[in-house]
């Protein structure tokens, strides 16, 4: 497993960018902080003992800059309602090296969708192919207007190449319609709700259509069942019982692993697999060798890890 790359940075800057919604600008030393590329994350450790991880939707080209927007959600675990009522400018705060489960490919032409705080991600994808001359359109879905972060500044700098739909007021927009307007060559980038992913999944081709999802996709698994698991730096062997997540059951033998949304969609605990078979749970697609040991298991009665 690789190490985490924490840095420091401070929070510079707390702006409201829409009902429920503020911009967090995280500033590090200059030249100190690590480069990112559209569709890259960062963990951020909370002064409440907390890691969350947000999308990037500032500018690749501020080198000393992190910018994320946080939504305030009701059923919060204590992270966004932490950022909202109690974070201030100023706090020194760590926060990881970029990671990108969700990079924009080359392509002639691009439709971006986006549905609520899914925005964030596609902002700089939007930037960057349009700086560099790339047709490309968005369509932008919310609940209500107000709770919709960047719609001004999505109007003022792309005009009518964005499109922004409230549900509540215009109803949800038709999705087959719009494909079929589509060149073949098009490159479909989304992230938002499981429901906008399911009929987008359903619209678009295999291979046209990537996606970045707030939670993993509801799959049927089989029983769980105990196994082992070797850690071959130290040589230490821990059970896995059935009712036990692997990376819970490392953490209560005393290896302690970076861990972040503990759903399989963030990326933050990926282990190297040295022996063994894997039984892949997460919502990234682990590639090979690899696996998210939060959600995931083993179909073999051991794994040897990196560890």
């Amino acid at each position: 497993m690789a190490a985490t790359t924490w840095q420091t940075v401070v929070v510079d800057r707390i702006e409201p960018v829409a009902e429920a919604v503020v911009s967090l600008t995280l500033r590090g030393a200059p030249g100190a902080l690590v480069p990112w590329e559209p569709g890259a994350h960062i963990d951020v450790r909370l002064p409440n003992w907390l890691t969350r991880q947000y999308s990037l939707c500032g500018d690749p080209a501020d080198p000393d800059a992190y910018r994320v927007a946080v939504r305030h959600d009701r059923l919060s675990r204590g992270g966004s309602e932490y950022i909202h009522q109690f974070l201030r400018t100023g706090r020194p705060l760590e926060v990881s090296a970029p990671r990108n489960h969700f990079p924009l490919l080359p392509a002639p032409r691009y439709l971006f969708l986006a549905g609520g705080i899914g925005i964030t991600p596609v902002l700089p994808m939007l930037r960057a192919v349009t700086a560099a001359g790339i047709p490309a359109e968005l369509l932008y879905i919310g609940a209500f207007a107000a709770g919709m972060p960047f719609t001004d500044t999505l109007h003022a700098e792309y005009g009518d190449r964005v499109r922004i739909v409230a549900t509540r007021e215009q109803g949800r927009p038709d999705l087959k319609a719009l494909a079929a307007t589509l060149a073949e060559d098009t490159l479909v980038y989304l992230c938002g709700p499981a429901p906008l992913l399911a009929a987008a999944e359903e619209t678009f081709r295999a291979g046209q259509l990537h996606v970045e999802r707030f939670r993993p996709p509801e799959r049927e698994f089989g029983p769980d069942t105990a196994f082992e698991v070797v850690c071959a730096r130290s040589g230490a062997t821990v059970e896995v019982p059935a009712g036990q997540t692997m990376l819970d059951a490392l953490e209560h033998a005393g290896r302690p692993m970076n861990a972040g949304c503990r759903e399989g969609v963030c990326g933050s605990c990926e282990l190297t697999v040295l022996d063994g078979e894997p039984d892949h749970r997460d919502g990234i697609g682990a590639s090979d060798g690899r696996m998210y040991p939060c959600v995931s298991r083993a179909r073999s009665a051991r794994l040897v890890v990196d560890l």
